[in-house]
């Protein structure tokens, strides 16, 4: 093409020691990313008793009030980062989400808080998917499975601390004061990721040239790939699921098995902290191994493991005893969780290197709106549509309904191996 100019890739490598560094860096701010998207969740109760609102509206807040504008401007920030510099959008995301969670603290009615919940979602919007492309080019693609699992460690530990934290500061102070510690801690460590972390060099450990592509090139590559429909839509049946779960799950522990604010958030940020971390390693640590062997594996594995968590799941939804619930939902949360090194190791190569923010943020588009913005709102709804019939226990059967959702995520990815391997860039 005329208007492609090929730039020069840096002999000079980052050092193991520094990459490790920027791995942290990054991890740690997204756990705040999680932190301050999942906090809302262990709160429903008292938000909910303060401001009269129901199910559904609580389920808007959690899905679709976060994940309109932030699916719909991460397309835009990840072509600016592609173009610019990665690690400056995502130290200018990372305040204004953690400005907008503070700012949770002060609503007094539905509206108000669904218009900051807008606002974290547009901060968000350029976190993730920026953050993908760094890793991408500070990692070779033997190690990006494993760097990525290392850095979506960042899930379980934020949103195991917005359960924690957020149910013992709403229990011993209020929930306003949650949402205010944890936006402004956020504010705080965005100048020191900037001063830390450096913009890196473009495809510095891949064999294939950096070309200077026109603007929105990247959508006709991935229009074209069967591998990204498939991914992007099995992986967003997926987090209707998980997020749903994520959202309500608190709620099912204090209405069906009668915990109170404290003893819910010891309870998930257990099973969020220790089946997170399992699942977020092993995906990692399997993805690179099997995918070695297969280009395939980075997503068999995970539809293998979807089918592996459904009845793990319904187990402890349906479960009397709060030991048996905590233990029979530890390995679904790990299997739930296996998905995520590999598919997004996967993503990283449908592309080539100058590309990888933008092609993240489509998947991340097409995943988190169906996924965030339909999830969380869906199972709400069900609740609502079921309390005639159920009563209290409601929940817990709009929850097991759900969990066909990973069923068809499954499909999905099964079908995506053979075309993965086809599309496979570098």
């Amino acid at each position: 093409m005329d208007d492609i100019s090929t730039t020069a890739i840096p002999v000079t490598k980052p050092t193991r020691r520094y990459r490790g560094v920027v791995l942290a860096m990054l991890l740690l701010v997204y756990t705040f990313n999680f932190l301050d998207r999942q906090i809302l969740g262990i709160l429903v109760g008292p938000i909910k008793a303060d401001l009269g609102l129901n199910d559904t509206q609580l389920g808007a807040l959690g899905g679709i009030a976060f994940a309109l504008l932030y699916t719909s401007l991460g397309i835009p920030l990840a072509l600016l980062a592609d173009r610019t510099s990665r690690t400056w959008v995502i130290t200018i995301s990372l305040t204004v989400w953690s400005g907008f969670t503070a700012l949770c603290g002060i609503a007094t009615s539905f509206w108000q808080l669904f218009l900051f919940r807008l606002g974290v979602g547009v901060g968000e919007a350029g976190g993730v998917a920026p953050s993908y492309a760094v890793i991408a080019e500070y990692f070779p693609s033997a190690e990006r499975a494993r760097a990525l699992a290392i850095y979506s460690l960042g899930i379980p530990l934020g949103s195991a601390a917005g359960v924690l934290l957020g149910g013992y500061v709403a229990a011993l102070v209020e929930w306003r004061t949650a949402f205010l510690v944890v936006g402004i801690a956020g504010i705080a460590i965005a100048p020191l990721f900037r001063l830390i972390v450096r913009e890196p060099p473009k495809g510095q450990f891949d064999a294939i040239p950096v070309e200077k592509a026109p603007i929105g090139a990247v959508f006709g590559i991935l229009a074209r790939k069967r591998s990204f429909w498939l991914i992007s839509f099995g992986a967003s049946f997926s987090s209707m699921c998980g997020y749903g779960i994520a959202f309500w799950l608190p709620s099912l522990m204090q209405r069906s098995f009668g915990l109170d604010l404290v003893q819910t958030s010891q309870f998930y940020g257990a099973v969020l902290l220790l089946g997170g971390i399992a699942g977020v390693l092993a995906g990692g640590w399997l993805g690179d191994y099997l995918g070695a062997r297969d280009r395939g594996n980075y997503v068999r594995l995970p539809a293998i493991a979807y089918l592996l968590a459904i009845p793990f799941f319904a187990a402890g939804v349906l479960s009397s005893s709060v030991t048996a619930a905590f233990l029979l939902f530890l390995l679904p949360q790990a299997l739930s969780y296996i998905w995520i090194g590999p598919v997004l190791s996967a993503v990283q190569h449908l592309v080539p290197p100058q590309m990888r923010a933008s092609a993240s943020a489509s998947f991340l588009f097409i995943n988190n709106l169906i996924g965030i913005g339909l999830g969380t709102m869906i199972l709400g709804a069900l609740s609502d549509a079921l309390t005639v019939r159920f009563g209290a226990e409601a929940l817990r059967y709009a929850i097991l309904s759900a969990l066909g959702f990973y069923a068809i995520a499954a499909l999905l990815m099964a079908l995506a191996a053979k075309a993965l391997r086809n599309d496979w860039v570098g």
